[in-house]
Formats: structure tokens, sequence, C-alpha cells
């Protein structure tokens, strides 16, 4: 039922399975547990026990198996019969696999064996043999099965198509019907497929994987090291200087005793901290940093994350403080005793700190002030739907500053530089926020839930390919800022794109105030040929006639700000990954690209041959571009397939060899190639896409692969082309960046992550 995907350990590839005899007896001792735990008290597995535990999306493939494995025609399936079928095709060669797919399809009378009592089936011929060939008919139904099965949504017209592609090209002596020869034939036509035949979603009888040796954690490993020196380099360079400083205020008050050592030492540590707090979130120095050579070597990618880190070692320092102030206070209160413990905590006192002695009193407001922002900063509350909340605590750093300025003596002394250019900036963000609302020009609401908003360009606004803005739009959240990636390309100079995926509160409400019924206007216009669809509603501002939006349709917007995206174009050959709405920064990178290729368009004036000049220059090295976009279903790619589309036409007229922008789309719902339940379909799909030079999923020229990328393939191939250093930009979910963060760091390749 699983072949070689039973246990990858077990099984070399090319069908040739062969298991060591400890290997074996494991793996029938999994089998049988797991046989066991499904059958029950019967011994027996019926269709619907078989149905649960093959975990199959739909029942055709449930019940043909279920067919071809019940061997004695019961209408239950035993150990015994489980058994020789898993081991025909785990030790079974190519044409045993390729025989079990043949029947597979071959459903003439297969059924009738599932809707026909067993016992009126008893000593008639054997049903899962079906009629020995397939004809059109049965092809086309089970294709219509691997498309419920992949979630592959196509008219009944694409499936005739398929069915007819797959089928002319199976049918070679064009009887009418494909033989099991012919049908080997076809398959021997695509290695991929044949590399690894299987029947996923099989877990049931998965073996858990074999304990690895121990290694080396990845963290001790030189790959590690260099891929992340500088991010380690200032790490180690953050505790250093932190150690010192915490030495050398203790050293100087350690005749005042332990305690006041240890707050003293803790006091001018946060003196820096909080302070380079500060420094972390100057986000237009950091962008302008970005174009220097300073880039180069401090990890600005990572300037969130080390606010964060910051901010817990600030939570720490002060909770450690304020304990050893208050053992002190403790200290002496017992001494003198004229004076209690609370009356050190919340009076003022002379000579204890502080502006006119109330060190104690700012002290103990500052560590509640960070326990709140700090509490309701967490994930947990920002992502579910209480971003007001981390908002307005957050801005309590107003008030924590001010009070440190009162509370410690010296902390002006840190915070006069970052303070001065933080306040410098906040005035530039208000001066632009002031200058005047811009308008929403146009709005598509988009499949998956996607709201592109069209936003009027202010004059001087200059960005880089990847930027991002924050974005505010008072009819939704009058406070609320959201940073989102510009999806235009900064020659694109009249408006700004903005694609926003609804995945929160204020995404959500977005989305559902472009829904609601809109007040009377002109008849929308589109923005391009390639939005005119039915598939989203446009508000529209038109300025020719007068007629305008509401209020409700003006926003605001605070940057741009710099990106990892940003070092694109001084990569050799960059590698573009992005899952579902990740491809957003990717999106002004690819269009910003081609305008780049118009501007070195050239063509003679003779036989009006045209060719592009070499891209390479100060401003741009890239020599090759692999664009890989990961979806989880068909509906995903609709709403950016007509830019891909613009992209791969200018890419053919200009470059025919299509040997700088490559595409490479992967869809996971779809079951693999070698998969037995898809690969009928898989091949279809190929052979079709090789006749229109299109693809049935998304109408592009590339071919979408179903399933998740091999990661070590792709990879693997992009080393052998030797384009130059490669470079790994990704932007999508945290748990596939640490699987692409590690085989990266495999293969030596520098990797950037995008904040998602």
């Amino acid at each position: 039922l699983l072949g070689a995907a039973a246990h990858p350990a077990l099984c070399p590839p090319a069908g040739s399975c062969t298991m060591s005899t400890a290997e074996d007896a494991e793996w029938l001792r999994w089998v049988t547990k797991q046989f066991g735990s499904i059958a029950g008290e019967d011994k027996e597995i019926d269709l619907e026990e078989f149905k649960t535990a093959l975990q199959v999306k739909e029942s055709f493939f449930a019940e043909r198996f279920f067919t071809l494995f019940d061997s004695d025609g019961s209408g239950t399936i035993s150990l015994e019969e489980l058994l020789k079928a898993l081991s025909l095709l785990i030790h079974g060669n190519e044409t045993d696999k390729l025989r079990f797919l043949f029947q597979v399809y071959d459903v003439v009378r297969a059924l009738w064996h599932i809707r026909v009592p067993a016992l009126t089936r008893r000593g008639a011929c054997s049903p899962c043999a079906g009629s020995g060939s397939i004809d059109p008919d049965e092809l086309r139904v089970v294709l219509r099965w691997c498309l419920q099965e992949s979630a592959i949504a196509l008219p009944e017209e694409r499936l005739g198509d398929l069915t007819l592609a797959l089928f002319e090209a199976a049918d070679k002596d064009h009887s009418g019907s494909i033989t099991f020869e012919e049908l080997k034939e076809e398959l021997e036509g695509f290695p991929e497929v044949m590399e690894n035949l299987t029947i996923s979603a099989a877990s049931w009888l998965k073996p858990p994987p074999p304990t690895e040796r121990s290694r080396r954690p990845r963290y001790l490993t030189r790959v590690y090291w260099h891929n992340h020196r500088s991010k380690l380099a200032c790490l180690g360079g953050y505790a250093g200087l932190n150690l010192l400083l915490f030495a050398l205020a203790a050293l100087r008050h350690a005749s005042l005793g332990g305690w006041m050592a240890v707050a003293r030492g803790c006091g001018q540590c946060l003196n820096f901290n909080c302070a380079f707090l500060a420094v972390l979130m100057l986000r237009r120095c950091l962008t302008w940093l970005r174009a220097t050579p300073i880039a180069k070597v401090l990890p600005l990618d990572q300037h969130v994350v080390f606010h964060q880190l910051v901010g817990y070692v600030v939570l720490a320092l002060a909770a450690v403080h304020t304990g050893a102030h208050i053992a002190n206070f403790s200290r002496l209160a017992r001494q003198d005793g004229h004076h209690a413990l609370a009356e050190y905590l919340l009076s003022a006192q002379p000579g204890v700190g502080g502006l006119g002695g109330t060190a104690s009193q700012t002290g103990l407001a500052l560590q509640g002030l960070l326990v709140a922002m700090l509490a309701f900063s967490s994930p947990c509350i920002r992502r579910s739907g209480h971003f007001e909340v981390f908002y307005w605590t957050h801005l309590s750093y107003i008030s924590i500053w001010t009070l440190l300025i009162l509370h410690g003596p010296h902390f002006w002394k840190w915070f006069v530089v970052p303070g001065c250019l933080f306040v410098l900036e906040k005035v530039v963000g208000l001066a632009w926020r002031h200058a005047g609302g811009l308008r929403i020009v146009e709005v598509n609401l988009l499949p998956s839930k996607v709201t592109h908003l069209v936003i009027e360009r202010p004059q001087f606004f200059h960005y880089k390919p990847g930027d991002y803005v924050y974005l505010n739009i008072p009819a939704i959240a009058t406070y609320e800022w959201h940073p989102f990636t510009i999806s235009s390309a900064p020659e694109q100079q009249e408006t700004l794109w903005l694609h926003i995926r609804s995945l929160g509160q204020w995404t959500n409400k977005l989305y559902e105030y472009f829904q609601q019924p809109e007040s009377p206007s002109p008849e929308p216009k589109p923005l391009s040929r390639s939005l005119r669809e039915k598939r989203c509603r446009r508000w529209v501002q038109v300025g020719a006639d007068g007629a305008q939006l509401s209020a409700n349709a003006e926003c605001y917007i605070d940057g741009p700000y710099g990106t990892p995206t940003r070092r694109i174009f001084t990569s050799e050959h960059a590698v573009l990954i992005g899952a579902g709405i990740g491809i957003t920064p990717f999106a002004s990178i690819l269009q910003s690209i081609m305008y780049r290729y118009r501007r070195r368009k050239q063509s003679c004036p003779s036989c009006h041959y045209s060719w592009c000049e070499d891209l390479r220059d100060e401003e741009m090295t890239l020599r090759k571009v692999d664009f890989i976009w990961i979806n989880r279903d068909q509906k995903h790619f609709e709403w950016f397939v007509s830019l891909l589309t613009k992209l791969e036409m200018e890419q053919a007229e200009q470059e025919p060899g299509g040997r700088f922008l490559e595409m490479h789309m992967y869809m996971t719902s779809a079951l693999s190639k070698n998969d037995m339940k898809a690969i009928g379909l898989q091949m279809a799909l190929d052979l079709l896409a090789a006749k229109e030079q299109r693809d049935s999923i998304t109408g592009l020229r590339t071919r979408t692969q179903p399933g998740r990328p091999d990661w070590s393939k792709v990879f693997g191939k992009v080393a052998e082309e030797k384009r130059g250093k490669v470079q790994v930009f990704f932007c999508g979910s945290p748990a596939l960046a640490k699987v692409i963060r590690a085989h990266c760091e495999h293969f030596g390749f520098c990797f950037f992550k995008e904040n998602f």
C-alpha cells in the first residue's frame, strides 16, 4: 500500500526495494500492530474501517484499493491479505507496481466488487481484474476523482481535454483502449513518476522514523557560525558590554554592601538598555543604514528581534535591581529602627536618589509599567484581535522614559542622542501624516480574501522594491497603524499597491468594509485589463467628473521602511521564495526587474531583432533569479496570476531562452506525481501543458508542481548552475523558514527572512 514511503530508510529508489532481515521483521511487527488496532476483535478490516484508516479524501480510491487488497472477495481484508499485498508493493519490482496501478484505473467491473454482497460474489471470476484494458470513459472517471482528491477544480471541458491528451498519448496502436503494456510504455517516459511509486496517506502503516544517531547540534557547526557571524558577533558584543557596565558600577559601590553593588550594577545596565531600545526602533535611520557599508556588518534585518530581546533583558534587570534595593532597604530598616520598610518604599527619603528622593516610588511605577508593556506585547495578545491593548500599553514608553529621567540621575546622558533621533523621526512621521490624507483610488476584492488597495502616490515618496509602509485608515480604526509591503514597483509613478490578506481583526474589517453596498457613484473604471474579472468589485475615485469617494476612503501612510529584500539587486543568483501572501514583496521586485529590462531593450534597425543589454551594473548585479511560490490550493494562485502572466510574456519577448527569470509554482494540496492516486492526472496535466504551452491550474506557462518542494533537489539544481553567489530570500511562515534555513546552511547559501 505504501511502497518506498512506508519506510524511506528501508527502500532504495527505482522500485528495487530490499530490506535486511532485522528491518523486515521490524516492519512486519509494526504493520501487525497497526492492523490489530484497526481491525478490532474480528481480526478483519471492512470497507468503512479501511476508509477511516487510509484517510483518503474521496471514497473512490479507498474502494479501489480495498478491492485489490481483498483477494478472496470476502468483503473484508485479513492480516494475511494485507501482508501479501504490501509485500508485493514493497518487495515487488517496477512491473508489479505498474500492474497494481493499471488495476486501479481499470474500473469497468471493479466497483461491482464493492456494490454486490459478498455471498453472491463467491466463486465468480476475479472482479478486481477489470476488463483488461482502459477505455476513455474509465479514464475520464478516474481523472475526475483524481481532481477531487487533489482539490483541483476544472471545468468539464478541461477534464475532457485532459482525458483526450492522456488517452491519445497512451493508446499507441489507436485501438480505442489502453492495455497494460501501453500504459507501462507511456509511464516510462516520466522517470520522476517511476522513481518512487507510492500510495500516500497510509500513515497508519508507516513505522516511526528510525532514531537518528546523535549528531552535533546545528548551533555548533561551522556553517551556522559562518552564516550568522554578524548576529552572533553583535550578541557577543552586547553581552560583553552589559557585563562590563555591571562590573564597573558594582565595583564602584562595593563599599556600600553587596545588595547596593548589585543594584547599582543593574542600574547602569538599565541606563544603557533603555536607551538602546530606542535605537533599535529608529526605522528611518536603520533604513538609511541599509544603503551604507555598515549593512554588511550589522544585522539590521534582526532589529525587531533584538528589540524584543532587549525588552526582556530590561525586565529581568529591573526585577533584580528592584529586588536588590528592597533587600537593602529591609537591612536599613532593621538597623535604623525608626523607619519601616514601607516608608522607604512609599515615601520620599532624602539621600535615596531620584528627583527629591523619589527613587523608590518612581522605581516601583517603572516596574509596573514594564511588566504591563511586556505582558501585552506577547503574540497571543497582538494576534487575537486585541491590537488596541498592545498599541496603547506600548505607548507607555513615553511615561517610562520620563520616569527614568526622574529616577536615575545619569540616564539622560545615555538617552540624549537616541532620544533626540527618536523625537526627530516621530516629528517627521507626524509631518507626513498631517500633510494631508491620501485617497484610495481603487479597491479590488480578490480571491482568498485579499484586499488590493491602489493608493495615490505622494509626489516625493521614494522607495525601493520590497519596502513596506505603515497604513492607517480612519474608517477602519482611528489609531491603528499596520505594516504592509508595497507590492508595486518604484517605477510606477502614479500609484502605490498594497495586497492585504485577511488574517486578523483589522484586515478582516478592511475586507468587510469594502464588501458593503457601494454608495452612489459612477461606474467603476478598472486599473488595467488584467483586473477586469468578475471575481472582484471595485471602488474607484474619478477625478475628472468630480465624483470622489467619501472621507471613509481616506488613508495615511508612514514610511517607507527597508527590508532584507533590498539586498536582492546586489546579489548574483537570487532565489525568492514566497509562501501564500508572502509573494507580496517579491511582486514589487519582479516588476522592477522587468521595468529595468524594458530600459535596456535594444533592437536592430535593419532586421528588427531585439535583445537586452547586460543587466549587471553598480545597482544591479543579478545574473539569475529563481522565483518559487508555494500555495495551499488552487484558488490562492488566482489573485496574482495576472501579474505573473504579464511577467512571463515580457520575459518571453525580451529573452526567449528564459535564462534570467525562472518561475516555480507549487500547490501543496495536490498529490505528488508518484502517488498512485494522482499519476494519471499529473501525466495528463504535463501532456496538455506541453501541447498548449500553458498550465491548466493557473493558466501560466510555468507548470504548477504538486505537493511541497523537495528542497534538497531545488537547491542542488541551483548550486549546479553556478551563476554566482546564491542568496535566498524568504517571506512566509516561521515553521517553513526554519526548514529552508537549514537547507541553506547545508548548501552554504546566504539566507534572509522577511518578517511575516
